[in-house]
């Protein structure tokens, strides 16, 4: 008989068990599952380790390990005893072992379900949350191998030890006896485990992104010698900038006497420099990078931006190139920007780094942006650039990202940065691509709850060099999945800056009802056109006429802010002739002092060629004369008087001021409201609908649905049955009599369907179920395919039976071939479809539609990310453009959507409860005035990932 102790062959080295995380000071670490051939690292490992720590590990003082211990530590069947490592630079730095144990703690093999876990981390490294992060793959290592619980002893005095079990989240029993604390976790993960995850997640991808952004120190590799060349391009923008940290120039073809570039010190390699150097802009060929990286790495460097190009959007070469690059960086803890970047930008005063190839550093403001194309980088900060300095002043820009290839840092991990930047207000960001939709989307919830998040997404077209999963949802789709988490989803890039400006610096509308005024019928007409089909309500437009004053402007505006009929303002404004620019700037200020006067409304203005009005909206900032000349807008000749003087006071203008930072300088949250201008009518009520629903989506999600408890769901059955059927393939659609089962154990019931292979038969199940029946051939090319007339309805006794299947039999051949059922009448409603899928990028998404040719055509089918709430339940049903025919559409009864609602939420509940379950399909449910039936049910099984969004913290594999 063998022991526990002995490996079992039939379980190979669990590679998927690998994978690299971010720990709590932004570094990187790899955990892998201990082996054989880690003796010596192992070894050497514990002599790195202090005695207190051993104390603590083994309760006694245990200098060194005996070579019984190493081939203990080291030797795991695993499935009973299992070690993983967190490994920089390929030395241990931790490790964590649990052994399963039975009764009485004695080693033990399954079904035992308790193990016994013990960890050790080098004192260097404690602090930094790998004990943490070893917790999560060791309990999910655990999960996947039928452990349910974990017993740990601690010494009293081992405070955080004791701190990282408790923190988890699990459920957890804690006693003393014997002079040791015995903790229980029941390995059940549970939402506060989740959110303790997910909280972790974020602060150690934040703090891996600000150590990029925010570096005390840069080294520029691959300065070239001559002026000219990405390297010393680079450095100057860093130099110009101002950048406050200590700055190096490196390349080791510099001479050997040679001590600076261009005024920055100059070194021939990272390792020469004697202080630390924080981030490394990469700048050198393809070919030289792993020999920087290395250096870099042996130099304490904590991150990279690579500019060079020649990875994985050059082939396959330079994919595997690209992955070897991940690969040496994460060994060395380091996280990288690119390859193939264009760079980074961060404003703040105290920061101010220009680490790309924009020649020029953006006005500082609020706005935080990214892209993975270059080219796209640059239209983004140059259309930023025009607007922000003409349209509203100082909003502007506070972080920039562009992450090329985006081998490492994506737009995942900027945003967890952004979420909590004190200094970044909005977000915008284009996406070529989703690398992980499921975890973006998440991110994206939380993120948008606190501030806009705008976002330009790329039609599914992955470029070369960008790893992402297939999809198999259309692209409109991921769209309104998106758009259900709270991102603003637009379609350009000008309207991305369009919606970027009025988020920046106005208030979120309260509702959809428009004012518009101007000095232009017809502008205001078209306003209002555009404003309709946008879904917006507005007002009939003021007409100012063409000869309105600056103060009619500032009645009119002030009117209709204080109007409670009213959410937001549009002004049209066209040039008068002959009007020089001096209006342009009373007529500004106008507005400006208007709006000041209701701050809670936003405002947009329309102008036609009226470039004058855009600048001095942006002079209006400040209400000192200094900011109108800084515009370029000179006031009318004249002498100047002082504030209070008889000439001075304007009837709308408030006392001037002398400029400041709050006014002149990056804006602060309180900073002055600066109104966005528009080009054009149908660009500024895109913009303001887009706020409108970004506005109503805030309010909604500040009351969350919730995913409701139904006491008749048996989860447990559901479980055992799905293990029974899995057991018999690794995937297969299940069998009518199983899929009732199954669903049953869900409270959802499937009326009774009996085969009708002989007219005989069909008699026989009619007689079982009851009069009226239906008769419905279930042959692939026939189901739900009421259209071709295989169903025929109210069959009232035995001869309209036997008549209707000599009918079918005629028509579509032999009774094996059409595959009859009888089914019992269900009560006339509404026919309607409910569907699952588990997608391979977006995750487990809802799908409910109308059955029918006409539903299928135009593509009208709503969606939901599973798991459902109730308040998502109820919009999914009316989310389709043919919702009303549930509601007593043309004088017809309305059916009963409570009840479809429940049903839709009983079907998410499953999927969500057992990943196992990767399709369900419902069609078609007859939705009644009383009740909801379903007909028809195919559900599909598959054996469930090893890992997904809800399992341990992991970077993306390489």
């Amino acid at each position: 008989m063998r022991t526990s102790a002995e490996p079992r062959s039939r379980y190979e080295y669990p590679a998927h068990w690998e994978a690299d995380v971010v720990l709590r000071d932004g570094g990187t670490a790899r955990i892998r599952p201990i082996t054989v051939d880690d003796a010596d690292r192992l070894v050497h490992f514990y002599e790195q380790v202090s005695d207190e720590s051993k104390y603590y590990r083994f309760f006694a003082p245990y200098p060194r390990l005996s070579a019984k211990d190493v081939h203990r530590f080291t030797h795991h069947d695993f499935v009973d005893r299992v070690g993983l490592a967190a490994t920089v630079g390929g030395e241990f730095i931790a490790t964590v072992r649990y052994d399963r144990i039975g009764a009485g703690g004695a080693p033990a093999s399954g079904p035992a379900d308790e193990a016994e876990v013990a960890f050790l981390v080098q004192d260097a490294h404690q602090g930094r949350g790998v004990a943490s992060a070893l917790l999560e793959h060791i309990a999910a290592v655990a999960r996947e191998r039928g452990i349910r619980r974990f017993a740990a002893e601690v010494l009293p005095a081992n405070n955080k030890m004791i701190k990282v079990f408790t923190d988890a989240g699990y459920t957890q029993k804690r006693s003393f006896e014997d002079g040791v604390v015995r903790l229980e976790l029941d390995l059940e993960p549970t939402d506060r485990a989740l959110a303790v995850q997910y909280a972790r997640e974020q602060r150690a991808e934040a703090r891996s992104v600000q150590r990029l952004l925010a570096p005390g120190s840069v080294a520029v590799i691959g300065v070239g010698r001559a002026p000219g060349g990405v390297g010393r391009g680079v450095l100057a923008n860093i130099r110009d900038a101002g950048y406050a940290g200590p700055l190096y120039a490196v390349n080791k073809a510099f001479p050997g006497d040679l001590t600076e570039v261009d005024g920055v010190a100059a070194y021939r390699c990272v390792r020469d420099v004697d202080a630390p150097v924080d981030l490394a802009v990469v700048a050198v060929p393809a070919e030289c990078v792993p020999a920087v990286v290395a250096e870099c790495g042996e130099h304490g460097v904590q991150g990279l931006v690579v500019l060079s190009a020649g990875y994985a959007e050059s082939g396959p070469e330079g994919k595997e190139r690209q992955r070897a690059l991940v690969q040496q960086a994460r060994a060395y803890g380091m996280r990288i920007i690119g390859p193939n970047a264009f760079g980074v930008i961060n404003t703040a005063p105290d920061i101010r780094l220009n680490a790309s190839l924009a020649p020029e550093m953006p006005r500082p403001g609020r706005i935080g942006m990214f892209a993975q194309s270059g080219a796209i980088g640059i239209a983004l900060l140059s259309r930023l650039h025009r607007r922000g300095g003409g349209v509203t002043g100082t909003t502007g820009v506070s972080t920039f990202v562009s992450a090329g290839n985006r081998a490492d840092v994506s737009g995942n991990d900027v945003l967890q940065y952004w979420y909590e930047d004190p200094d970044t207000d909005v977000v915008l960001m284009y996406l070529e691509t989703i690398g992980n939709p499921r975890k973006f989307t998440r991110l994206a919830r939380r993120t948008a709850a606190a501030k806009p998040l705008v976002v330009v997404q790329g039609t599914g077209t992955a470029p070369q060099g960008h790893a992402v999963r297939a999809t198999r949802l259309p692209h409109t789709t991921v769209s309104a999945l998106l758009r259900q988490a709270g991102v603003i989803r637009v379609d350009t890039i000008t309207e991305l800056v369009d919606a970027g400006l009025l988020l920046a610096r106005q208030p979120l509308p309260a509702g959809p009802r428009v004012a518009i005024l101007g000095n232009s019928e017809s502008l205001g007409v078209l306003t209002y056109d555009r404003c309709l089909a946008e879904g917006l309500r507005p007002a009939r437009p003021l007409d100012l006429t063409t000869g309105a004053t600056p103060e009619d402007f500032h009645r009119a505006l002030s009117a209709a802010l204080a109007d409670d009929t009213n959410d937001s303002v549009v002004v049209t404004a066209i040039p008068a002739i002959g009007e020089a620019s001096p209006g342009d700037a009373e007529l500004a200020e106008a507005l400006r002092s208007a709006a000041a006067g209701v701050p809670g409304k936003p405002v947009l203005v329309v102008h036609v060629e009226l470039g004058g009005l855009a600048e001095a909206l942006s002079a209006a900032a400040s209400t000192a004369p200094a900011a109108a000349r800084a515009a370029g807008i000179d006031r009318a000749p004249g002498p100047e008087k002082a504030p209070g003087t008889d000439g001075g006071a304007h009837p709308y203008r408030p006392a001037e001021r002398p400029p400041t930072a709050e006014t002149d300088g990056a804006p602060s949250s309180e900073a002055p409201r600066l109104i966005p201008a528009y080009p054009a009518a149908e660009r500024a009520v895109r913009a303001l609908a887009e706020a409108v629903r970004y506005g109503q989506w805030r309010r909604e999600a500040a009351e969350p649905g919730r995913v409701p408890e139904y006491e008749d769901i048996d989860e447990k059955g559901a479980a055992r049955l799905i293990g029974e059927l899995l057991e018999r393939g690794e995937g297969l659609t299940i069998s009518d009599a199983q899929t009732c089962e199954l669903l049953a154990k869900y409270g959802i019931q499937v009326r009774r369907a009996l085969p009708a292979p002989t007219p005989d038969d069909a008699v026989a199940a009619a007689r079982a179920l009851g009069y009226p029946v239906a008769l419905k051939a279930t042959a692939p090319h026939l189901r739900h395919r009421a259209d071709l007339g295989g169903v025929r309805l109210d069959l009232a006794d035995e001869e309209q039976l036997r008549r209707a299947y000599a009918e079918l039999s005629e028509l579509f051949g032999k009774p094996e071939e059409l595959r009859p059922v009888v089914q019992g009448m269900a009560p006339r409603g509404v026919d309607t479809v409910v569907r699952t899928v588990i997608d391979p990028a977006a995750g487990a998404v809802l799908s409910f539609g109308l059955a029918g040719a006409a539903s299928q055509l135009l593509d009208d089918t709503a969606h939901r990310l599973i798991p459902v709430t109730d308040r998502e339940a109820t919009s999914l049903v009316r989310a389709i453009r043919t919702a009303p025919l549930l509601f007593g559409w043309r004088g017809s009864t309305p059916v009963d959507t409570p009840a479809l609602e429940e049903l839709l939420l009983r079907v998410s509940r499953l999927v969500d409860d057992h990943p196992e379950v990767v399709a369900v399909t419902l069609e078609p449910v007859v939705v009644a005035p009383h009740g909801a039936n379903v007909l028809g049910a195919t559900v599909r099984l598959a054996p469930p990932p090893a890992r997904d969004d809800h399992g341990p913290r992991t970077m993306p594999a390489y």
